[in-house]
């Protein structure tokens, strides 16, 4: 089992930036992968980044440029950097970790942070 716990989110200006941090514990030596994910109201949800236990890291084509996906192994923690905010990117965000033990790929999430870009 990997708990996730997210912080960070909250209601900023648009232009303004935010960082949303992710701690696991629990079963981290299974974990080889983790991301975001953002789910507004009405849509499904998203891939926003990933970044992998070899630290390599993909985005969704809107986010790149203005995201930054990192990790702290020291902390287990995984942090999403936004920067030049919009009003479209006002969801729900959710921290997921990707797992394989005992020859099975389970997926974790968060119960996930509200991010509101509003003036």
């Amino acid at each position: 089992q990997v708990q996730l716990v997210e912080s960070g989110g909250g209601l900023v200006q648009p232009g303004g930036s935010l960082r949303l941090s992710c701690a696991a514990s629990g079963s981290i030596f299974s974990i080889y992968a983790m991301g975001w994910y953002r789910q507004a109201p009405g849509k499904r949800r998203e891939l926003v980044a990933t970044i992998t236990n070899g630290d390599s890291t993909n985005y969704a084509d809107s986010m790149k440029g203005r995201f930054t996906i990192s990790r702290d192994n020291a902390k287990n923690t995984v942090y999403l950097q936004m920067n030049s905010l919009k009003p479209e990117d006002t969801a729900v965000y959710y921290c997921n970790a990707k797992t394989f033990v005992t020859k099975t790929f389970v997926d974790y999430w968060g119960q996930g942070t509200q991010v509101t870009v509003s003036s």
